[in-house]
C-alpha cells in the first residue's frame, strides 16, 4: 500500500468511526449496525471488569439500545485514532474517547461520563471497512448532578 493509499484508508477509518460516535449521539442504534459485520464481536469492560459480550448486530443492537435508552442526552469526544494495517483488509487500531451521558433521576439532571479507550479490530468488505471486533475499556467513570462540581 502507498502512503496515498494509507492516508485514504486511514481517513476512511477515522470517518467510520466518527460516523459511529455521530450516531450514537442521535440514539440512532439501528443506524450503526450496518458499521459492523454480521458477526461482529463487542466487549465492554468498566472498571476493568467485563459487563457486556456482545455477538453479532442482532445482540450488539439489542445492548445498545437498552443501554441508551435511560439517557436524553449523549456526547461522544473522540481524540486519538491510531491505526495499524495487516493488509489491505485488515486492520486494528486504538480510539481514544470520551461519552458524557445525561438522565434524570430522583427530579436531577445526572451526568455519567466516561474516558473510554476501544480496542478495534476492522475489516474491508464490498469495498467499505467495518468494525469486525470491538473491546471498549471504560477506563475512568464518573456520575454526579449535572452543574455541581466536587
Amino acid at each position: 500500500m502507498t502512503n496515498i493509499e494509507q492516508l485514504i484508508e486511514r481517513q476512511a477509518l477515522k470517518d467510520l468511526v466518527d460516523t459511529f460516535s455521530n450516531l450514537a449521539d442521535e440514539k440512532n442504534v439501528a443506524a450503526q449496525m450496518p458499521l459492523f459485520t454480521e458477526d461482529a464481536i463487542v466487549n465492554t469492560y468498566i472498571g476493568g471488569e467485563l459487563v457486556f459480550e456482545m455477538a453479532g448486530r442482532a445482540q450488539i443492537e439489542q445492548v445498545f439500545s437498552d443501554y441508551l435508552a435511560p439517557f436524553h442526552a449523549v456526547y461522544h469526544l473522540n481524540g486519538q485514532h491510531t491505526v495499524t494495517f495487516q493488509d489491505e483488509t485488515n486492520a486494528t487500531a486504538i480510539n481514544y474517547c470520551q461519552v458524557a451521558l445525561v438522565s434524570k433521576q430522583d427530579g436531577k439532571e445526572m451526568l455519567l461520563s466516561h474516558y473510554v479507550r476501544y480496542n478495534d479490530t476492522y475489516t474491508k468488505q464490498g469495498g467499505k471497512w467495518l468494525i469486525a471486533k470491538r473491546i471498549a475499556n471504560f477506563m475512568i467513570s464518573e456520575n454526579r448532578e449535572l452543574g455541581v462540581t466536587a
